[in-house]
């Protein structure tokens, strides 16, 4: 029997809501390769899913051979089934690394921070409102200076996505986007790390996931 987070990936083999918020990640994601500086360019991925959000920009972007990303998934299948995907696009393990693992603790990315990229994307919709506003707290401590964070939330009642726009701002990121996925309360956003980082830091928990039927996304 297959898991939660496999089924839930199902979802993207339609024209769905789910495939049209990727199709906004991928877009934000390849404007924050474009922009990132020359050289290696280190993209982190929490909760990743099987990384088809950065498979299918890596697959002919131009920056593809600079970038070393990391994607923390705790889901066996969807990181072996991400490994393959990976293998079929050339993409050597050293390049894009699929690590089992829990991304809700920041000793997953050990030796892999201050990154360029980090993407937050399918976690704020699960977690309690007080965990959504530490994980912002936090990402100044994976970034590098002028670094990007992509996320995502939907637009559920009571909706979020002001305060978190807020918050990241208060954490000293600039906006650079926020997208209305249409027909959907699915958000997407993006912004900069304008002030300075701070060290990361060991054994931080930045949230947890709550059972299905109390998750914000349950709201629908």
């Amino acid at each position: 029997m297959s898991s939660e987070w496999v089924d839930w990936h199902k979802g993207y083999a339609s024209d769905t809501n789910q495939a049209r918020r990727l199709r906004f990640v991928q877009d934000l994601l390849r404007q924050a390769l474009d922009r990132a500086p020359p050289g290696p360019v280190r993209v982190v991925s929490l909760c990743a899913g099987d990384g088809r959000d950065i498979l299918g920009v890596l697959e002919d972007h131009s920056r593809r051979a600079d970038v070393r990303a990391l994607l923390v998934e705790s889901d066996p299948d969807l990181v072996r089934i991400g490994r393959e995907q990976a293998r079929a696009l050339g993409l050597a393990p050293e390049q894009l690394e699929y690590l089992e693992a829990d991304a809700s603790r920041t000793d997953a990315l050990k030796g892999k921070v201050p990154a360029q990229i980090v993407l937050v994307c399918g976690i704020f919709g699960n977690v309690t409102d007080e965990d959504v506003r530490n994980t912002i707290h936090h990402l100044p401590e994976l970034l590098a200076p002028g670094g990007c964070a992509l996320w995502t939330r939907g637009r559920f009642e009571p909706d979020l996505t002001p305060a978190i726009r807020q918050w990241l701002g208060e954490e000293g990121f600039d906006e650079l986007a926020f997208v209305q996925v249409p027909d959907s309360l699915a958000t997407v956003g993006s912004g900069w790390l304008r002030a300075p980082p701070r060290p990361w830091r060991a054994g931080v928990r930045l949230f947890t996931f709550l059972p299905r039927s109390e998750r914000p996304s349950a709201r629908k």
